[in-house]
């Protein structure tokens, strides 16, 4: 929205969301940010000690006039930011959620490895993501009963959702770049809980690819003739 290219590569619909409210809270706290700096060096300029002065300054008074005028304009800025981006961003991220997502992948965090099934296809892998570009995936996110919390965040898409114990959490996620993590490690499920000696080292490659590629990539796994996509050539 804003053209600043500060971040990692954004490869979901859902990154975008995040992406504009961190640079639209950014350039609203510029000015807010600035007017604090400004009084607390104007003040340690005006009522610095002066050379060979022993007593105590004189007191300071609440300004009656500006108490309220600060609480005023600081609510006003709060409650908007709550509503937008805050409600409406939520509102965004969540838009999918009332309706059937295009792949399901279930997900299980455990010490110090990251599981993957998906069951519309009888297909499971170990710290390897490979999802289809332009599709709506729900990941049904979990951790065995006698594991500890772990957090499944995924840079490139700017999401992220705690793994319980016990608990089933989901979040639906829409791709929309082809990329992989032997090109930007960006495209990995990193786990952003501590959850123990070998925390740092829990993460899986993932991997966006072609509807095409991805079916035949199921279809390899699964062992059964892979289905051509709808618009494209059969081999």
């Amino acid at each position: 929205m804003f053209g600043w290219d500060i971040f990692p590569v954004a490869a979901s619909e859902q990154a975008d969301v995040v992406d504009e409210a961190f640079f639209l809270l950014t350039l609203l706290a510029i000015p807010i940010f600035t007017f604090v700096v400004t009084v607390i060096g104007y003040t340690m300029w005006r009522f610095r000690a002066q050379s060979g002065e022993v007593a105590d300054g004189p007191p300071v008074r609440t300004h009656s006039k500006w108490v309220p005028f600060w609480l005023f304009w600081t609510t006003a800025l709060t409650i908007a930011v709550i509503i937008h981006p805050g409600y409406t961003g939520l509102l965004e991220l969540r838009e999918t959620n009332d309706h059937d997502p295009d792949l399901v992948v279930n997900v299980t965090g455990l010490q110090w490895v990251w599981l993957f099934e998906y069951p519309d296809d009888d297909v499971s892998t170990v710290n390897e993501l490979v999802l289809p570009v332009d599709k709506v995936v729900r990941f049904n996110v979990t951790a065995p009963d006698d594991d500890v919390v772990h957090s499944f965040w995924v840079p490139a898409f700017r999401t992220k959702i705690d793994a319980v114990p016990g608990l089933i959490t989901r979040i639906d996620v829409t791709p929309n770049a082809i990329g992989e993590f032997n090109d930007d490690v960006n495209f990995r499920v990193q786990c952003a809980e501590l959850c123990g000696l070998n925390h740092g080292t829990m993460f899986a490659r993932v991997k966006v690819v072609e509807e095409a590629e991805f079916d035949q990539w199921i279809a390899e796994r699964s062992g059964r003739a892979a289905i051509p996509s709808s618009g494209s050539n059969p081999s």
